[in-house]
């Protein structure tokens, strides 16, 4: 698992999407325009509550993509509490081609001491096979990349899986920034409990 975080949203002057009859995409960043290619009929949506089976679908596609379909354990009412509840966990969009559900992202907040601001934990990001190569992908992290700009929050990060070398190459090529010094730690299960139990 690496780290990866997108430079400051400081660094980019916009992250718009606008939906007509197709959808174009543009990053300005301080020197240069990056012109993506139109995108017929996508749309990208906050989920509701309504989407809480798709995006445990989704999850489950994802898991089973990542080769970790025996770690997954939710459920609907799970995503329906954390993520539309009284107090909402995180937040998901849902992005559609042509009318058809062609992936998802979803995202929290996090916070940086040595910042001293928040930004935005990128938990999921996944295209359904059939629809990948369209730039979906991107418009996604766009969407969600136009977020962090908005709302302040001082850059994105996630994480990708070290055999992944396809979505490794297309970070790279968005000018992410990989964390390698870093590692990633779980406190999980028994190690959890064992630890927890030390507690005074």
């Amino acid at each position: 698992m690496r780290f990866v975080k997108l430079r400051s949203p400081q660094d980019i002057k916009s992250a718009q999407l606008s939906e007509t009859a197709s959808v174009a995409l543009a990053y300005n960043y301080e020197r240069s325009t990056i012109l993506f290619r139109s995108l017929p009929m996508l749309s990208i949506r906050p989920a509701t509550v309504a989407d809480a089976p798709l995006l445990t679908t989704l999850i489950r596609e994802l898991a089973e993509f990542e080769r970790l379909s025996h770690e997954v354990n939710l459920s609907e009412d799970d995503i329906a509490r954390d993520g539309f509840g009284a107090a909402p966990k995180f937040r998901a969009l849902i992005a559609e081609r042509d009318g058809q559900v062609a992936g998802y992202a979803i995202f929290f907040e996090f916070y940086s001491t040595f910042q001293g601001r928040p930004g935005l934990f990128l938990e999921d990001i996944y295209v359904r096979p059939d629809f990948r190569k369209h730039g979906i992908g991107k418009a996604l992290l766009a969407h969600v990349a136009g977020i962090a700009r908005r709302e302040h929050y001082f850059c994105v990060r996630w994480e990708v899986l070290d055999w992944n070398t396809q979505a490794i190459d297309f970070y790279t090529n968005l000018g992410a920034l990989f964390l390698d010094e870093w590692k990633s730690v779980c406190l999980i299960g028994d190690a959890l409990e064992g630890v927890a139990k030390e507690a005074k």
